[in-house]
């Protein structure tokens, strides 16, 4: 604490893909166990791992031709890598080269089981993981053992607006909530023709927020 400037613990020799570089590394994690770091370096389309011991000069490669976006280790020391291209995330134990899927791998969507663009991670006490599902702009987890995750956070794609119809008719209001503004804006048309009052509202399903659209005049 109270240090002005930082230390180099891992690459810091330019960019490149030595063993003593990396390339755009994108996470890190601390491995307590054998005190080194995990690093993501998707520049080299690898993972590595770094000694924390001093007079380290170099990394040595764990899980190579992986496109790593995120890194986390539950308390097995299990190993859980995302990978952007493949959609997926995989459990690993330290030394293995091919791990589990445990999340995705059914190619780039938005199906409860897929993933799009999964970035960062977390597992929980209960191996369950949770995944920054980047291009679908939601957070999953996908239980220990679960063929689709569960949406925790986001995900909430652009919603149909409703339109209401609402008419003014012996001192009465008249609603009627509609999906197609091509009915509300009939309904509307209609009223108008019987001599009865009548607005048309535009209303956003996610908002549940109302807004005038016209006012005695067909809305275009």
């Amino acid at each position: 604490m109270g240090d002005t400037n930082g230390q180099v613990v891992a690459g810091g020799n330019g960019q490149g893909n030595r063993l003593d570089q990396l390339n755009y590394p994108s996470d890190v994690l601390i491995d307590k166990e054998t005190d080194s770091l995990i690093i993501c370096d998707p520049g080299n389309r690898r993972v590595v791992r770094w000694s924390r011991r001093s007079g380290t000069t170099q990394g040595e490669i764990l899980i190579d031709n992986i496109a790593c976006g995120g890194l986390a280790m539950d308390n097995q020391r299990y190993l859980y890598i995302s990978d952007v291209e493949k959609h997926e995330v995989r459990r690993y134990q330290i030394g293995d080269k091919n791990g589990t899927i445990v999340a995705g791998g059914n190619g780039g969507d938005a199906g409860l089981n897929q993933l799009n663009v999964p970035t960062y991670i977390f597992v929980d006490q209960q191996q369950a993981v949770y995944v920054s599902d980047r291009d679908n702009h939601r957070v999953m987890k996908w239980n220990k053992g679960a063929k689709e995750g569960i949406v925790v956070g986001g995900g909430q794609e652009e919603q149909a607006a409703i339109y209401s119809f609402v008419a003014q008719i012996d001192d009465r209001e008249i609603v009627a909530q509609l999906k197609e503004r091509k009915e509300a804006q009939q309904e509307y048309s209609d009223a108008l023709r019987q001599g009865h009052g009548a607005y048309l509202l535009e209303q956003e399903e996610k908002s549940q927020d109302n807004f005038i659209i016209s006012v005695g005049a067909l809305p275009p």
